[in-house]
């Protein structure tokens, strides 16, 4: 275990810690796969993403659906399924309820979404009694390889949580920054995103985002430097940041970018993806354990890096808890 955390810290370390899809690919390689319930995966792109991504060593998939229509399908892409563990449910929700099940006993390490939608599959995720709640928010990140910037952005959240208030933001914050420490970015910098760099009571995205670094002063978020409100150019731009005359250890070199809102978020990860050619992993953090969030959209590189943070997560939670037991 000691050998593979300090092969792990060379491959993500440093300031290009998870430089693109390939060091990301191989931050896995020694790891063993793990057990994924697969939600409804009764579409080509769902099911042909997770076969892929077992087939790469990253999974163990246990497809959660109408046996069928899984067949069908498998039928239809020529995938061979003799290999994988088929449970038959009747339809979507069941799928959505049977997976949380598996987690709950513990024959599951992760979720990863099918053919449904995210409100269904959540819907299970979040319910009080039979759900992974914890005591943290429930958020989306994309963890972007963008060409022309030098080490990785995290997005969040894009997908989940349509208009935060600022205790949600904090637990957005919070994941975003754990999930940063898994993928080996020891002090992350932390850009909380409005449309100015200036406090303004007209605008309450810059006073939320005052106070989540007031937050981080008094240790109510840990782990992480913050600084906000900040514009996208100076939080990513150290030119446009000099030019501002912005002093700050984070602008110009942020590694997450908080956004105001869900529609901010998806509409940033998507110009990110489509005009700068960016590669985008998803996960939603905050539950029990890590959810592969991926888009039709997708390429079978983005969804093979989903798969793969949410590797890095387990194994990084399974050393934890063999730490505490110890």
């Amino acid at each position: 275990m000691i050998q593979h955390e300090e092969r792990m810290s060379d491959i993500l370390a440093g300031d290009n810690a998870f430089n693109g899809y390939e060091m990301l690919m191989e931050a896995c390689e020694a790891l063993e796969p793990i057990t994924v319930a697969v939600v409804h995966p009764c579409d080509d792109v769902s099911l042909t993403g997770a076969i892929d991504a077992a087939r790469a060593g990253l999974i163990t998939p246990l497809l959660v659906g109408p046996q069928a229509r899984i067949r069908a399908v498998a039928e239809k892409e020529g995938i061979d399924l003799t290999p994988y563990t088929i449970i038959d449910v009747e339809h979507s929700h069941a799928a959505a309820a049977k997976s949380v099940e598996l987690v709950r006993s513990g024959e599951a390490e992760a979720l990863m979404k099918g053919s449904l939608h995210t409100d269904e599959l959540l819907a299970e995720v979040v319910n009080k009694v039979t759900g992974l709640r914890t005591n943290r928010r429930i958020s989306h990140c994309f963890i972007m390889d963008v060409p022309t910037y030098p080490k990785p952005l995290i997005v969040t959240d894009g997908a989940v949580n349509i208009a935060p208030d600022l205790k949600a933001k904090a637990d957005i914050c919070q994941n975003a920054i754990d999930l940063a420490h898994v993928l080996r970015i020891a002090m992350p910098k932390v850009a909380i995103l409005s449309a100015v760099e200036t406090v303004t009571p007209d605008i309450p995205s810059t006073i939320e985002a005052a106070a989540l670094c007031k937050m981080a002063d008094r240790g109510q978020i840990t782990g992480a430097l913050l600084d906000g409100p900040l514009a996208l150019d100076n939080a990513i731009s150290m030119e446009a940041a000099k030019t501002k005359k912005i002093v700050s250890p984070v602008a110009g070199q942020a590694d997450i970018l908080l956004v105001p809102d869900l529609e901010a978020g998806n509409i940033l990860a998507k110009q990110l993806t489509f005009l700068a050619r960016a590669e985008a992993a998803g996960i939603v953090l905050g539950a029990r354990v890590p959810i592969i969030l991926t888009s039709r959209a997708d390429t079978i590189r983005a969804r093979m890096a989903s798969c793969a943070v949410a590797v890095l997560l387990v194994h990084a939670r399974r050393t934890r808890l063999t730490t505490s037991a110890d």
